[in-house]
């Protein structure tokens, strides 16, 4: 495994690089997995943010977007599954206590919807959040029309912060009011 990388049983998390772009334009780029990320953008809005993504990675305060895939059952990996990240609260809809907080946040491909791939890269990103890095609380958002993702906040033990819930003008109506979950670290 190479600097940056986590693993799990079934997948191999690994810094973003340029080389992820085709990936991303074909697979992710989607009208069904930006459905609830505000709709699919133009490629040079994809490869800015994949630049962006790269740079931010190694910074010190940086987030950190793993590019996801699947292990090919020799120890080495197969291919690209999905994104997760850690970032920092960074809308400025958001209320003030929510304001460059860390957050979890991940998309797949169509392709791999309902295999579990989703729930095992973000427990693994959980625990780089809270062993490597320390953090005592990891906030995630939503809305409730994203099901699939609510589910998932569930199933990882996150809960519902109505407090923080807001409108976020850069997201459709259906999409609003953005949701806001938390997570303590197991040990705070």
């Amino acid at each position: 495994m190479g600097e940056g990388d986590l693993a799990t049983e079934r997948l191999i998390l690994r810094p973003p690089v340029a080389e992820d772009l085709p990936w991303l334009l074909a697979a992710m780029n989607t009208l069904a997995v930006m459905r609830h990320l505000a709709g699919v953008r133009t490629a040079a809005e994809v490869e800015e943010g994949l630049a962006a993504d790269i740079a931010a990675f190694t910074a010190p305060d940086g987030h950190r977007r793993w590019t996801v895939w699947l292990r090919d059952g020799t120890g080495g990996v197969g291919e690209r599954v999905g994104r997760v990240g850690l970032f920092h609260v960074r809308s400025p809809a958001a209320p003030p206590a929510l304001q460059g907080q860390r957050e979890i946040g991940w998309t797949f491909a169509q392709d791999h919807w309902g295999k579990g791939y989703a729930t095992e890269a973000a427990e693994r990103a959980l625990g780089f959040a809270f062993g490597e890095l320390g953090l005592p609380r990891i906030y995630s958002q939503t809305s409730e029309s994203n099901a699939a993702s609510t589910r998932m906040m569930h199933r990882l033990g996150f809960t519902f912060r109505p407090e923080l819930g807001y409108d976020d003008p850069d997201y459709p109506p259906q999409d609003n009011p953005t949701t806001v979950w938390s997570l303590d670290a197991p040990h705070a």
